[in-house]
Order: structure tokens, then sequence, then C-alpha cells
């Protein structure tokens, strides 16, 4: 909206305008959030939206690293159960516990880490009894 408004139109009329000819460009139709319902509006206000959705956008963690850590861990628990192979379910787990070693070497801040390696030998017998090789 670069013009001025001339002299003799009213405002409002002036603003009407200046909105329909940018609806006919579609300048609108490339919103961000267009197309989308309100966010609810009986909501408290919360000045660090827009932090909280950058943080969100980009993957960022506002938990100590301990407790990130730990979050890990347990995904990778997870993961090793619905492992599609044995030499996935080693893959994850030894990645976890290279991480977990090097928590317990130099401990992170934040809260204590209630961590130790994954017995993998353990996991992997764990997972044969669980897939049991085809017979043929």
């Amino acid at each position: 909206m670069t013009e001025r408004k001339p002299p003799g139109v009213s405002f409002e009329s002036f603003v009407d305008k200046q909105i329909r000819e940018a609806t006919e460009r579609g300048e609108f139709s490339r919103l961000e959030g267009f197309g989308k319902p309100l966010a609810d509006e009986a909501a408290p206000y919360d000045e660090l939206w827009w932090i909280k959705r950058k943080m969100h956008r980009e993957g960022a963690s506002v938990l100590p690293p301990a407790l990130t850590l730990r979050k890990e861990a347990e995904d990778a628990a997870e993961a090793a159960r619905t492992a599609v192979s044995e030499s996935q379910l080693r893959r994850i787990l030894g990645e976890i516990n290279t991480r977990i070693a090097e928590a317990l070497a130099r401990p992170p801040a934040g809260p204590p880490l209630r961590l130790k390696p994954f017995d993998v030998e353990a996991a992997v017998a764990e997972w044969r009894r669980a897939h049991p090789p085809p017979q043929s």
C-alpha cells in the first residue's frame, strides 16, 4: 500500500479499494495460515507465542541435556523393540550407548542422568525370541 489516499475520497472507500485490488492480485492467498482456522480466541494471550512457534518449527528443545538424553534413550529402546533386523537393533542401541557413555564421562548440567548403557546382547536375545526365523 504505497499510494496515498487521494483528496476527496473517503478513507473507507480508499481502503476497500486497496483490499479488493490486493485480493484480485492474490496477495492474501500467500499469507501464512491461509485457509486454516484461527487460533482459539478464548485462549490467554502468550507474549512468547512467536518464540515457541519458531522453536517448534526448528525442533529446538528447552529441556536440560540430561532430560533430553533420557527421552532419547526411551525413544531408542522403543525403536529397538520395533527394529526390523538384528543389525538395525544393534545400530540403534550402539548409537545411544555411545551418547550415554559420553554423558556418564562428563555429566551434563541439570538433574541426575540416571541412565546406564543398554545391554545389547540381552536386547538381541529378546528380539530373536520375538522374531523367530521362518521355518522352511
